[in-house]
């Protein structure tokens, strides 16, 4: 293995302990079926959504999701190619 891979491999593993701590740190949705039936609340909550821990905390996921998915394609290319 060269240098990139063990790097690679490497970052790869920490955006991936990232990912199952940003899952479980997550709380479930409680909705449930009342957003199908109509159900919605125009509070200040809902308004300022964007800025709660919550919605940071699905931000960060998406972001470590996306990059985990283009590092792991890099290491694959990598050792695939022997760069």
């Amino acid at each position: 293995m060269t240098v990139l891979n063990i790097v690679l491999s490497i970052i790869d593993v920490i955006l991936a302990l990232a990912i199952i701590v940003l899952f479980l740190v997550q709380e479930g949705n409680d909705q449930g079926i009342g957003v199908v039936a109509g159900g919605s609340s125009d509070s200040y909550y809902s308004k300022a959504k964007g800025r709660t821990l919550e919605e940071q905390l699905k931000t960060w996921t998406v972001i470590c999701c996306i990059l985990f998915a283009i590092v792991s394609l890099v290491l694959y290319l990598s050792i695939a190619k022997a760069w």
